[in-house]
């Protein structure tokens, strides 16, 4: 555990048999796992330990996988880097000196280290994709409603996405399998089977056959622009290879995404917002009696006190961004327009794959920070994510696979986003490189 990616090391037994017996899956500090710690990576919920199971975590238990414990993340899923973490940064196995990506870094971590076979994490911008393109290992985000987000402490409710990291896309696929499917406790989820008209459609392990031939890839040049050199020479590479097994691939044009990361902030933020009033030392955080005056004088003294305490700078930042978004007389300029901005991005993307099987672009436009590279320029870490939140935004599915390394040896991943639940699709694209 030397690289700092679990926050409880609490082994939590599984059954005896099923799909994942024998395998351990880390699982990120966000999902609720009953008579265990679950912080979200912040001091607000240091002590928080929930007296349920999120439904992800009763399948890997009914699967027979152990967890080995609760992955460290940037605080309630804010960041790209997992440095905001209130229990310190994480390290980059794969990459020494430099971030492992967020907010899902401790659980790639784990993978790239081999300190669990398996890991899940959440996606709300890139928060898979990310760590796994950084720690070289394999992320699934999948369309949103295919995986139950009962028991996910909410960031943002309408991007995020409960996924799997893992060394390869077949054990990502299998790990696939076993969380996904409806959910009666999450309104939200759909039924694979209803949506693709596949009676096989949650055979994503089976998908796992790496052929392409005949194959068609976008590539929206708007996700190329300004991306690192050594990022663009192994993205090419790795199209380079799809095209050896059989694909061919044209260039598209999205110029919705110009917009996205604006949208996606506004969006999220204001979710978070919203989300995050009910940490206020009553309902959840910490208790109000811990502060210097406890309960006496003005409860809106007692509830800032709580908040100041509890979260760290990021979280306010973006709070603070949310709640001006959604005051009164701004929420028509920002909210809504952002909103807007969603539905041009869904089009954008539906346009685009209705004359291709997947859309490839870098997964991220930059190689792995190094330690404490963005802290200071948070619009830096923003605007890493350029290529990963419009598929939030879009509601579509997407993987993160490695693509070779830079000539400093840093981890490239390559990004390839399908339809709605067109998981197989990506997978079998995927699988062709990992």
């Amino acid at each position: 555990m030397s690289h700092n990616a679990y926050i409880t090391a609490e082994p939590i037994e599984g059954s005896d048999d099923g799909p994942l017996a024998g395998l351990t899956v880390a699982v990120k500090d966000n999902i609720s796992t009953e008579g265990v710690p679950t912080t979200c990576g912040s001091a607000m919920l240091a002590e928080y330990v929930p007296p349920y199971d999120a439904t992800v975590v009763r399948r890997l238990k009914e699967a027979g996988a152990t967890i080995p414990g609760k992955t460290n993340m940037d605080e309630f899923g804010m960041g790209t880097t997992t440095e905001t973490s209130a229990f310190g940064p994480v390290e980059n196995p794969a990459a020494e000196g430099h971030v492992p990506g967020g907010s899902s870094g401790g659980s790639a971590a784990a993978v790239a280290a081999g300190e669990a076979d398996l890991a899940l994490g959440s996606d709300t911008g890139g928060s898979v994709r990310c760590p796994a393109a950084f720690c070289g290992v394999v992320g699934i985000k999948p369309t949103y409603g295919l995986v139950s987000r009962y028991g996910l402490v909410a960031y943002a409710n309408s991007l995020e996405q409960i996924g799997p990291l893992a060394p390869t896309v077949e054990e990502a696929a299998e790990l696939l399998e076993v969380i996904a499917g409806p959910d009666d406790r999450d309104a939200t989820t759909r039924d694979a089977r209803a949506e693709t008209g596949d009676d096989d459609a949650y055979d994503y392990a089976g998908a796992a056959d790496g052929d392409v031939d005949g194959m068609e890839v976008g590539v929206p040049t708007e996700l190329l622009e300004g991306a690192d050199e050594g990022v663009t020479e192994q993205f090419w590479a790795a199209i380079d290879d799809l095209e050896s097994r059989g694909a061919s691939y044209h260039e598209v044009d999205l110029p919705s995404l110009s917009h996205a990361v604006e949208a996606y902030y506004v969006i999220a933020m204001s979710e978070a917002s919203s989300n995050l009033a009910r940490f206020d030392g009553v309902r959840y955080g910490l208790p109000a009696s811990e502060t210097d005056e406890g309960y006496e004088g003005d409860w809106n003294d007692t509830f800032a006190r709580v908040r100041e305490e509890g979260f760290g700078e990021e979280v306010k930042r973006r709070v603070l961004l949310g709640t001006y978004a959604l005051s009164a007389g701004y929420q028509d300029k920002y909210y809504k327009k952002a909103q807007d901005a969603r539905a041009w991005v869904k089009r954008d993307f539906d346009e685009a794959l209705s004359e291709a099987d997947v859309l490839a672009s870098p997964t991220m436009p930059v190689p792995p920070f190094e330690r404490g590279e963005s802290l200071d320029d948070p619009l830096k870490m923003y605007l890493a994510d350029a290529n990963t939140t419009p598929v939030n935004l879009a509601n579509l599915p997407a993987i993160s696979v490695p693509a070779g390394e830079t000539d400093e040896g840093l981890p490239v991943g390559l990004q390839l986003v399908g339809p709605a639940f067109g998981e197989k699709t990506v997978i079998r694209a995927g699988s062709a490189l990992a």
